[in-house]
């Protein structure tokens, strides 16, 4: 089992910079598939970005070029760099780490918010 924390959340001007951080512990981090969610008000949960165990990476259209997430096993930490930021990324951002064997038991963070406003 694995325990995720979230940080690195804030209120920022529209094309400012966030680096969102989430701390695992009490299991195996590299094992785990890690991704990074997000959900705005009145709208359902979103897939932001995803990181392999090996570190092979995909993003949502709306945040490539502007986002990159990373991964640092040894220090049991997954990282989503945001710049450029824009109101409509605006949410609650909250990480995910999946096992890569079954059962794929899916653990969460509690999340930390994201506000983008001039």
């Amino acid at each position: 089992q694995v325990q995720l924390v979230e940080s690195g959340g804030g209120l920022v001007q529209p094309g400012g910079s966030l680096r969102l951080s989430c701390a695992g512990s009490g299991s195996i981090f590299s094992m785990y598939t890690m991704r990074w969610y997000r959900q705005a008000p009145g709208s359902q949960r979103e897939l932001v970005a995803i990181i392999s165990p090996g570190g092979a990476t995909n993003y949502i259209d709306s945040v490539k070029g502007r986002f990159t997430i990373s991964r640092d096993n040894a220090k049991s930490r997954m990282y989503l760099q945001m710049n450029n930021l824009e109101p409509e990324d605006t949410a609650v951002y909250v990480c995910n780490g999946q096992e890569v064997s079954p059962p794929y038991q899916s653990y969460w963070g509690q999340g930390t918010q994201v506000t983008v406003s001039s």
